[in-house]
Parts: structure tokens; C-alpha cells; sequence
């Protein structure tokens, strides 16, 4: 149990540096998507669908610890703007997908906030 935990702490201590990143390029394609398309910005959309994955799979991996003290992460709200967010990516229409984005970058936000409060705790 005690190495559980340290694999989610370093996970996080992993992510938090990641998150802020993400959040940055979650921010600057927005715009692209709103209309300020750029020649890159089907790879930059994929490279952060990537990265939202990758971040899906730490949170999954690491509620246990995020919620321990108290919830930080509502697995609900969660699930419902990633939903919204593929399905705007399935239907492949610029705008919808920056709505969805615009929508989706606080759950993010939230995530790297409760990874450095957590860290905080266990340090």
C-alpha cells in the first residue's frame, strides 16, 4: 500500500510541472481553433488530445490520493467535459471543439491545483 502511494505522489510530482504546460496549449489553440488557424494546428490539436490522455490516465491512477483529505476531484464534472470534449473532436468542427476546450480547461486547472495541494500535504 505504502508503494501505491509513493508511485501516485511521484506521479503527481510528475504532473504538475506537465499540467501547466498543457493549460498553456490548451489557451493558445483556442484562438486557432476560433478562427486563427494556423498550418500547424491539426498537430498541435493532436499533440494536446495526447496530453489530456495522458492526464486522464494519471487523475485515474491517482484519486485515491487527490481525495484522501477531502474531494477535490469531482470524478462527474470530470467525465462530462471529457465527453464533450471527444465529441466535439469526433465531429471535427473548429468552433465546437474550442467551446469544448474553453470548457475543459478548468478541470484541468483544478487538477494541477489539487496535484500541488496534495504535494504540499505529503511533503
Amino acid at each position: 500500500m505504502e508503494d501505491m502511494r509513493a508511485q501516485q505522489i511521484e506521479a503527481l510530482e510528475v504532473l504538475e510541472d506537465y499540467n501547466k504546460r498543457l493549460i498553456k496549449s490548451m489557451k493558445n489553440i483556442i484562438p486557432e481553433l476560433e478562427g486563427d488557424r494556423k498550418e500547424d494546428t491539426d498537430k498541435f490539436l493532436d499533440e494536446i488530445v495526447k496530453g489530456i490522455n495522458w492526464e486522464i490516465g494519471i487523475l485515474n491512477g491517482t484519486m485515491t490520493l487527490l481525495n484522501e483529505s477531502r474531494e477535490r476531484i469531482h470524478k462527474e464534472d470530470i467525465n462530462s467535459s471529457i465527453l464533450k470534449l471527444s465529441k466535439a473532436l469526433e465531429g471535427k468542427k473548429d468552433s465546437e471543439i474550442a467551446a469544448s476546450m474553453k470548457e475543459t480547461l478548468p478541470v484541468f486547472e483544478n487538477f494541477g491545483k489539487a496535484a500541488e495541494e496534495v504535494l504540499e500535504e505529503v511533503k
